[in-house]
């Protein structure tokens, strides 16, 4: 995989980053520029109501329909082209947002039927109606889960350091050998913000509904301070309220020892997620993991023993150097594991990680096609289906590679209400810690607001203070003044 350029002149800039998305697609991980000279390879003209797009000295013209808007017309016509031109299948067609689900929920919503919501996905989007089945499905799911009070609300917590950052990974996840001196200050800073928070729920009576505590690598501290921040978490947020759910991203087993684990359950953690991503050793070493397939193994079933009965597994399809007969490793040995739920990502090149930059290099990556991809991702759901599994949350990334998705499968109602309530955004979600993000939702007007904090850990240490302030701040806008 190696990045090439596309030169695109293009003659109304107003719709200039919703064509650069649809040509992304056919052209994944190019160099795509816009000129105003005319030494360009697609010569795009929008006018009133149609599209001109010059090529290799042929001229191609459509016209928009009147059932669809302008924005919508555009991206069809631009779709539709370049698939004839370049061959490729893109079953999601033209839809680049990151939560398609939620076009679903709210066509149920409007009592819009099954057959109606296919056409609309096929019409609007051009996308295959299996993609708008599983939406629809997923939909179904969610539709008595979402949140429909203002003031039920859930809280992340952020953990930004692990053993090691792996290759394609582009989140605050620093390696924590590295930042050592800065995580007991990180620690420090995070219980006041927790506690600023915990004060702020407390005193306008919200009501939490999940807790997940991500990162990074949530266990990848050692015992004691672990300990120190999971009491910390529970003493604020559990007790004393019908928490739903506490969730905590073990992920890497390298990470876990029987001591976390028996932590956990001490302050009522009734969910967590050991997260192999593939079950080749060739792939974790190559991906810059230093645990083995024996490890993750032993961390699953050491949960077991526990008394954990809601294990979610994390795999990746489209990693590098990956085909078919590994995805068929991975899923196989997921299967004897049998975990409570498995969360399926396409691999997405992000623009802060080692991959993608290596990429601009031009170092080389075997990396799957389309097609191939297609089959691998079957495969997943072969898995699931074998686990006896159903799928109850879907989302995308911009730069996966082979224009996929990504989902969350559940047995026997084991899915992770958080995930629902995050992608759907229905729901307030208090973020604390590097690089959280907090979403205030206005149930009654349809919109939400975001605060981020910074990501950078020596500056959220020094500016902690002032992140929970401009958190109560925003949330003073939804629920009084603190």
């Amino acid at each position: 995989m190696t990045f090439v350029e596309v030169k695109v002149k293009l003659n109304c800039q107003k719709h200039r980053y919703h064509i650069f998305q649809i040509i992304n697609l056919f052209y994944e991980f190019s160099h795509i520029i816009f000129v105003e000279e005319d030494n360009w390879d697609f010569n795009i003209e929008i006018l009133k109501n149609k599209v001109i797009i010059k090529h290799d000295n042929e001229t191609y013209e459509a016209e928009f329909e009147s059932c669809l808007k302008e924005k919508e017309n555009i991206r069809k016509i631009i779709f539709l082209y370049f698939s004839n031109i370049v061959h490729k299948k893109l079953p999601w067609g033209t839809l680049i947002g990151i939560r398609p689900s939620k076009i679903a929920l709210e066509l149920i919503e409007k009592g819009e039927n099954y057959e109606g919501i296919i056409e609309y996905f096929r019409n609007h989007f051009c996308c295959e109606s299996r993609k708008a089945e599983l939406c629809i499905n997923v939909a179904m799911k969610e539709k008595n889960l979402v949140n429909t009070c203002s003031r039920n609300i859930s809280v992340y917590v952020g953990m930004p350091f692990c053993p090691t950052k792996c290759l394609y990974c582009s989140f605050t996840s620093n390696p924590i050998e590295s930042f050592k001196d800065l995580v007991e200050p990180y620690i420090e800073s995070l219980i006041y913000e927790i506690r600023q928070i915990s004060r702020y729920i407390k005193k306008n009576q919200l009501n939490i509904e999940c807790i997940y505590f991500g990162g990074g690598t949530p266990t990848s501290v050692d015992d004691e301070k672990f300990e120190k921040i999971i009491r910390e978490i529970y003493n604020s947020f559990v007790y004393g309220y019908k928490v739903k759910e506490f969730n905590v991203e073990c992920g890497r087993p390298d990470s876990i020892t029987l001591n976390k684990l028996e932590i956990m359950k001490r302050y009522k953690v009734n969910r967590i997620s050991i997260n192999p991503q593939t079950m080749n050793d060739s792939t974790l070493k190559f991906i810059g993991r230093n645990h083995r397939v024996r490890d993750i193994k032993e961390k699953f079933y050491m949960a077991k023993k526990c008394g954990f009965n809601n294990i979610n597994m994390d795999i990746i399809v489209g990693l590098p150097g990956e085909g078919l007969k590994h995805i068929d490793k991975t899923c196989s040995e997921i299967e004897k594991l049998s975990p409570d739920s498995l969360t399926v990502h396409g691999m997405s090149i992000k623009r802060g990680s080692r991959l993608y930059e290596n990429i601009v290099n031009n170092v080389k990556y075997s990396i799957s096609d389309a097609e191939q991809l297609n089959f691998m991702y079957e495969r997943t759901a072969q898995a699931a289906k074998a686990l006896n599994m159903e799928p109850y949350y879907l989302y995308r990334q911009k730069n996966m590679v082979g224009n996929m998705e990504n989902i969350g499968y559940a047995a026997n109602n084991k899915f992770g209400l958080y995930n629902i309530e995050m992608i759907e955004e229905r729901q307030t979600i208090i973020g604390c810690g590097a690089d959280a993000v907090t979403k205030v939702v206005f149930l009654d007007e349809n919109r939400l607001e975001r605060h981020a904090n910074v990501k950078d850990i020596k500056v959220y240490i020094n500016r902690t203070e002032e992140m929970a302030e401009k958190k109560i701040m925003l949330l003073n806008t939804l629920y009084g003044n603190f």
